[in-house]
């Protein structure tokens, strides 16, 4: 999150008023995150102070947008803690049901959502990891009749069309390893194995700062904005190199890991061929990081709030994936 687009006290008035949502009362930029620009709001209705998050959409476009959108009221709707959009009242119909949930601010497409209660965990123990497991587990089948189609819009295609545009910036070592690993992935994306995975809508970016904990409790997953369509098994992967890594070395958790997996196989147990892919994906999701990393760091946008990641930490956890491929 960040802000590249400053919105003014009355514009957001406006939009919270016609959502029916009541009247401003604060208007706060979030920092962090590198995408959009978010906002939280806090409004005053029949004398009640609510919360919600504004987010105004830099790169995503309002094609792309409705998959995301829609897929937030669908997960809240089948009782995963999710951000729910706020609709225009009135606009329901029989082919929408949801109604509007794309609005428009300071000419760029916008959404008000829901803002979740509890704090992010930066340092899981392997019961922080469990609730995640189990709860990615339900998020996955609660989308498995999601109706809407998009790709995951930062896969395969977008690496192999990503790197020559890194390469330039980076040692020859670096440039060595990306090569030789996209090569892999595309080996390991053109098998019968892989291609026979169970799909359906990820979150593609599960990360601790992604997933809120009250009182000990999952609250939410939240920042659903690299969502698509893609393997169930990538989307673990992504958690697994963040939730059960050592950050200084990228190494990866035995005992973190296995409490993920346990939890999410009690909810959806992995076939033996996820089992067997699980390290080829682990390797895959820490290059899809590496590679969006390096373009941020050495491509950046102006932003009021803006903060790059560091990309040696995904170019570390990858080397280890390489060097050590954990055994499941």
């Amino acid at each position: 999150m960040a802000v590249f687009t400053e919105v003014s006290e009355s514009e957001a008035g406006e939009l919270v008023r016609t959502l029916g949502l009541g009247e401003l009362r604060e208007l706060r930029g979030i920092q962090g995150g590198i995408e959009n620009t978010n906002y939280f709001l806090t409004t005053d209705r029949d004398g009640q102070a609510r919360e919600y998050v504004l987010t105004l959409f830099e790169r995503l476009t309002s094609v792309q947008l409705p998959f995301y959108l829609h897929l937030m009221k669908h997960l809240a709707q089948h009782g995963i803690p999710v951000p729910e959009p706020q609709a225009l009242p009135g606009s329901a119909t029989a082919d929408n049901p949801d109604g509007v949930l794309l609005q428009q601010v300071c000419g760029k497409p916008a959404a008000v959502v829901d803002k979740l209660h509890g704090k992010s965990e930066l340092a899981p123990t392997t019961a922080h990891c469990a609730a995640v497991g189990a709860m990615l587990a339900r998020m996955h089948l609660a989308g498995g009749d999601y109706s809407r189609s998009q790709p995951n819009l930062r896969g395969l295609a977008w690496w192999n069309e990503t790197v020559p545009v890194v390469l330039p910036y980076v040692d020859e070592a670096q440039s060595a390893l990306l090569k030789s690993e996209l090569a892999f992935q595309n080996h390991i994306a053109a098998g019968s194995a892989y291609t026979a995975l169970p799909r359906g809508p990820i979150h593609a970016d599960l990360f601790r700062d992604n997933v809120l904990f009250e009182h000990g409790r999952l609250t939410g997953f939240f920042d659903f904005y690299f969502a698509g369509v893609d393997s169930w098994l990538f989307d673990i992967a992504v958690c697994l190199n963040d939730w059960c890594v050592d950050l200084r070395s990228g190494a990866h958790d035995a005992e973190r890991a296995a409490a993920f997996l346990r939890a999410y196989s009690g909810v959806r147990p992995l076939g033996v061929a996820e089992r067997r892919l699980l390290p080829a994906l682990l390797r895959a999701g820490a290059l899809r990081f590496w590679i969006s990393r390096l373009w941020d760091f050495h491509l950046p946008r102006e932003a009021a709030l803006l903060k790059a990641h560091d990309p040696g930490h995904f170019e570390r956890v990858l080397r280890e994936r390489v060097a050590h491929p954990p055994v499941f």
